[in-house]
């Protein structure tokens, strides 16, 4: 195997400054926030404050998710028109209807050579997109992901 190669046990990506520092920082604003709400509940002091403290960490973690899930949206998108044309160009035939875009997303690590074997495989049994991983004998590198 080359160095950078992707395999089963690799091709997941983790971004540690989101991943773990983003994360870990959002869970903790939130956790404080909602403590401090329920402090000044109890006294009866600050609720305005406290108030505005937990709607901005919830803003927070709205903004998060968002972050998250519009470039993988978008990547998805690109990824089903990338592996169609793929498909057509190796087959004559577009990719078959029954694929859902979590399969077509991991078919894309499949060759060229088990592309379209693997394809009509997933969608015949409706195989999960790990299922689909696992079944790559020949991986191809995305090294294009977010």
């Amino acid at each position: 195997m080359k160095s950078g190669e992707q395999t089963y046990a690799n091709h997941r990506r983790m971004h540690p400054l989101f991943h773990y520092v983003f994360s870990l920082l959002a869970l903790i604003l939130l956790v404080t926030s909602i403590v401090e709400l329920i402090s000044s509940l109890q006294s009866g002091e600050q609720l305005l404050t406290s108030f505005l403290f937990l709607i901005i960490s919830i803003i927070v973690i709205i903004v998060f998710l968002l972050i998250r899930t519009y470039p993988l949206k978008a990547q998805d998108r690109a990824i089903r028109a990338e592996e169609n044309l793929r498909h057509y160009v190796l087959t004559q035939k577009l990719l078959d209807t029954r694929l859902t875009v979590g399969q077509i997303a991991a078919l894309r690590f499949a060759s060229d050579e088990e592309f379209p074997a693997l394809c009509q495989k997933a969608a015949d049994g409706q195989w999960s997109s790990d299922t689909i991983k696992k079944s790559i004998k020949s991986w191809r590198n995305d090294d294009y992901r977010i």
